[in-house]
């Protein structure tokens, strides 16, 4: 065994096992990785200690390495080795995020959940225009033929971590602050307010699956992580539907957290 393994971190080979060598090496690595023995951030052994270790070519490892990473739970740093991704920082509560009390304090819900992971927000690639609505977004907004479309991403530390789009019925949103690239203190949602639509609730539709070229890209997505993929309805107090948003999260920066009723 190498010298620079600490004993019990990793066991042995199975040699009686059907299960090939190099997905019996990131079951271990994977395991030490669950039970804390490699934490956020901290490097995996190098390619030449787990040769040492398990007495197995440079190319095994690599293939381990490959799981891994595919799986999302490790990332490579050209000429500095493998390490272990950190895990979701923001919490997104969803009974939390909406409050009015943060609307009021002048806070958009990606502040909110920022504050709360102890991190700095940023949006950017903001594009606001007026288009015809899709199919799908004009049915959800009660058969509108043309919306405001909000595109932004928001990113935390610096690191993208969601891309979203807001559409927006025009005889609602033409010609005020929703228009404007800054919507000013609480985001639309205050804005939407002051315009006399009181919001009432919110519809959630939430899945997840693997992105797209392009949301790999705008994401800078490592390999294997998925996406979560929300469209959110929000109605005002008359019932009508006056904003839907359509959200790309990078699944490995959010836990969804949700309280529901006993009844």
């Amino acid at each position: 065994m190498s010298p620079s393994l600490p004993s019990g971190i990793l066991g042995d080979l199975d040699p009686t096992s059907d299960r090939a060598v190099f997905r019996q090496i990131a079951d271990q690595l994977r395991e030490a990785i669950d039970r804390g023995r490699f934490r956020e951030g901290e490097k995996l052994p190098s390619e030449a200690e787990l040769v040492e270790h398990y007495g197995v070519s440079r190319m095994t490892v690599r293939n381990s390495f490959s799981i891994l990473q595919g799986e999302g739970l490790v990332h490579a740093e050209h000429g500095k080795g493998v390490f272990v991704r950190p895990r979701p920082p923001v919490r997104r509560l969803a009974s939390y995020r909406f409050a009015r009390r943060h609307r009021e304090q002048g806070k958009s819900a990606f502040i909110v959940e920022a504050d709360a992971a102890g991190g700095h927000p940023q949006v950017d690639s903001l594009e606001v225009k007026e288009e015809k609505a899709s199919p799908d977004i004009s049915t959800r907004l009660g058969s509108v033929r043309r919306v405001l479309a909000r595109r932004r991403r928001y990113l935390l530390d610096g690191r993208p971590v969601e891309f979203a789009t807001s559409y927006l019925p025009l005889d609602i949103a033409r010609g005020t602050q929703i228009a404007e690239p800054n919507p000013g203190p609480g985001g639309i949602y205050a804005r939407l307010e002051e315009l006399g639509h009181r919001l009432d609730h919110f519809e959630e539709e939430i899945r997840a699956r693997m992105p797209s070229p392009d949301e790999v890209k705008t994401l800078r997505l490592a390999s294997g992580v998925p996406v979560i993929h929300l469209i959110r309805t929000a109605f005002d107090a008359e019932g009508r539907p006056v904003e839907v948003c359509d959200t790309v999260m990078a699944a490995d920066a959010y836990v969804l957290s949700y309280q529901l009723p006993a009844t």
